[in-house]
């Protein structure tokens, strides 16, 4: 017969099936949640987010690649970040062309702030879960690494 799956192959698309519905579950009520009662995006929260763990800052094309997005989707987010007063750009010394940005003070205690729900929210989340259940699974999902996918 044509077109059949070896069990294994059913498996991992049921699998992969299971993991888009739960993610995307999450994905929409974290959405809703930062956008009602933080007045923020989730791509500002993943930005703001890249930025607080490179307080130094980061250049443009560094941040794309840490986000896995365009140049251009980075550089909207930035450029309103930057009007609300939470990113300042930083020429950088050798290159006058390229800027880096970074946190502002009060862009730092804003996504202090906003990571606090942002924790409690995915707690909630997957509050049915207990730690010995929990860690099996980050255990299992570390072995597909997003670097190998595509490669």
């Amino acid at each position: 017969m044509a077109n059949q799956y070896d069990p294994h192959t059913h498996q991992n698309l049921w699998l992969w099936l299971k993991l888009f519905k739960v993610s995307s579950a999450i994905e929409v009520t974290l959405q809703e949640r930062l956008r009602h009662q933080c007045k923020t995006t989730l791509p500002r929260f993943d930005v703001m987010a890249a930025l607080d763990h490179h307080p130094r800052g980061l250049r443009m094309n560094e941040l794309s690649r840490y986000l896995r997005v365009s140049n251009s989707n980075v550089t909207g987010i930035i450029e309103r970040l930057v009007q609300d007063n939470l990113v300042e750009r930083i020429r950088v010394n050798k290159d006058r062309r390229a800027t880096q940005a970074r946190l502002t003070h009060e862009g730092f205690a804003n996504f202090a702030a906003t990571a606090y729900h942002h924790a409690v929210w995915v707690d909630e989340l997957l509050g049915s879960l207990n730690e010995n259940e929990a860690n099996p699974m980050v255990s299992l999902l570390q072995k597909i690494e997003p670097n190998n996918i595509g490669n």
